[in-house]
């Protein structure tokens, strides 16, 4: 697409041939880094290849591309925890995961409004497409069960007062960066998908605080 054009794969900076070497040579450092951690974790690690592989196919087949991104980039909510205790503790891992599926499909459907033009030329699928002028409904939705999960996992693992504020301020975040949210002008995604990452630092400090 043309917002992606200048890319060095894309471009013509890199061959295909390199770019396997360099694929080559960061899956090589992944599994070293993976054979480092417990066999409970190691196993983990290995069942997300699957996700992993799929994953790029999936904008050709479903307009849920977004879900199976989701699905793969937060399997380090399952995997972080086992490699610390050794086990996954399902009843504070999966809603932490699911809370995870649910803010990439918030982000990734806002960023992915930034291509739909040429999406629909190229043939390829996603949520912005499938949810066209109710994008702010269903961004609503997922951005309630992602609260929601956050707040399960909270309790789940005995978190205090500072936790559950980040959570609050997430999702006054969320509810505002929704609701000014202009679909149809891809510098306004881009803005409003990259301000995501302070969903992440809120978190992150909460659960430092909380633990604290």
């Amino acid at each position: 697409v043309a917002r992606t054009a200048s890319r060095p794969l894309a471009a013509g900076d890199i061959s295909t041939l390199q770019s396997f070497i360099f694929l080559g040579g960061q899956l090589s450092l992944a599994l070293c880094v993976l054979l480092c951690l417990n066999y409970y974790s190691i196993g983990l690690g290995a069942a997300s290849l699957s996700l992993v592989i799929t994953y790029p196919l999936m904008k050709r087949i479903t307009y849920w591309p977004q879900l199976v991104l989701g699905l793969t980039f937060n399997w380090g909510a399952l995997l972080g925890w086992s490699a610390v205790r050794g086990s996954c503790d399902w009843s504070v891992c999966l809603p932490l995961y699911v809370a995870g599926v649910m803010w990439t499909l918030v982000y990734d459907t806002i960023y992915a409004h930034q291509d739909k033009k040429d999406d629909i030329i190229i043939g390829v699928k996603s949520t912005a497409l499938q949810f066209k002028e109710d994008t702010k409904q269903w961004l609503s939705g997922f951005s309630l069960a992602m609260l929601l999960s956050l707040c399960v996992a909270g309790m789940n693992c005995n978190q205090t007062f500072p936790y559950y504020s980040a959570v609050a301020a997430i999702g006054a975040h969320l509810a505002h960066q929704i609701y000014t949210l202009d679909i149809d002008k891809p510098e306004d995604c881009w803005k409003k998908f990259a301000s995501n990452r302070t969903v992440g630092v809120l978190l992150f400090i909460g659960i430092v605080l909380g633990n604290l």
